[in-house]
């Protein structure tokens, strides 16, 4: 049982949790890198239909989605050192870190994957096609055409990509990576006020995943913003109207005020 629940041990807990924020963080920034890149790579061979590595992208996505995190933490973590040891590569003295980035940056590119693949296949093709007949090669259709509003499409489904990675980081702990829930445990242990070191540690978790949330949203609608100007079509001549009807009310107002001062 721990100690009675005391308001004043989760403030003092917030300065001592956000010590081991950077390393969350640095875990999050570093599998968000490996996730785009991995992601991208692997949405590849499925969208052109490449014949053994869509296969093998497709067993990819499978493992990395249908396994838990920690199992697979452990697999890298223990495994892959064995395995790099039958081709004479030794990593065993390789930072921790890099194996929780590793694993957490392929696990989360197989959804970034899927979600690549989706919102370029929404994109219409009769734009591509069309983008074709003037002349554009493939690589210019793609990234002039087709990136730019998948990458719009696909904002919010990794807005919960991003949001999930963050809080699974949670379990870097396993293998005593000391992040902040790791810390929080550790707080938790010395005081033995529990619940107040979770409040503390859950609050922090809140409010970065409300200041990443406003951030994509933020970037969504700035990719998004060439659909608020489609949206109107005639921006022209709905400034000059409100420009006559402002000159309007000006022109009636002098009227009006002049008629009051005879």
């Amino acid at each position: 049982m721990g100690e009675k629940f005391d308001i004043g041990y989760v403030f003092t807990f917030f300065p001592k949790l956000a010590g081991t924020l950077q390393t969350t963080l640095i875990i999050v920034g570093g599998a968000l890198l490996t996730s785009l890149i991995v992601g991208f790579l692997v949405a590849l061979p499925r969208l052109y239909k490449v014949p053994v590595l869509q296969r093998l992208s497709q067993l990819y996505a499978s493992f990395f989605r249908g396994t838990p995190i920690l199992i697979q933490l452990f697999l890298f973590y223990y495994g892959l050192p064995e395995i790099l040891k039958l081709v004479n590569i030794d990593v065993s003295r390789a930072p921790v870190l890099v194996f929780v980035i590793l694993t957490y940056g392929l696990h989360t590119g197989a959804y970034v994957s899927e979600t690549i693949r989706s919102a370029v296949a929404s994109v219409d093709r009769g734009q591509v096609e069309a983008a074709y007949s003037v002349g554009m090669s493939g690589y210019q259709a793609f990234t002039r055409i087709v990136m730019p509003q998948a990458l719009a499409i696909a904002v919010p489904v990794l807005s919960n990509v991003i949001l999930a990675l963050l809080k699974d980081t949670s379990l870097a702990f396993s293998l005593g990576v000391m992040e902040m829930t790791g810390k929080s445990q550790t707080l938790a242990a010395l005081t033995n006020h529990f619940v107040e070191s979770y409040i503390s540690l859950a609050l922090i978790y809140l409010v970065i995943s409300m200041v990443l949330e406003r951030l994509l949203i933020i970037l969504e609608r700035r990719l998004l913003r060439h659909e608020s100007r489609a949206a109107d079509p005639f921006p022209v001549f709905r400034r000059e109207r409100f420009r006559r009807i402002r000159q309007w009310f000006t022109r009636e107002r002098s009227v009006r005020l002049r008629e009051e001062a005879q």
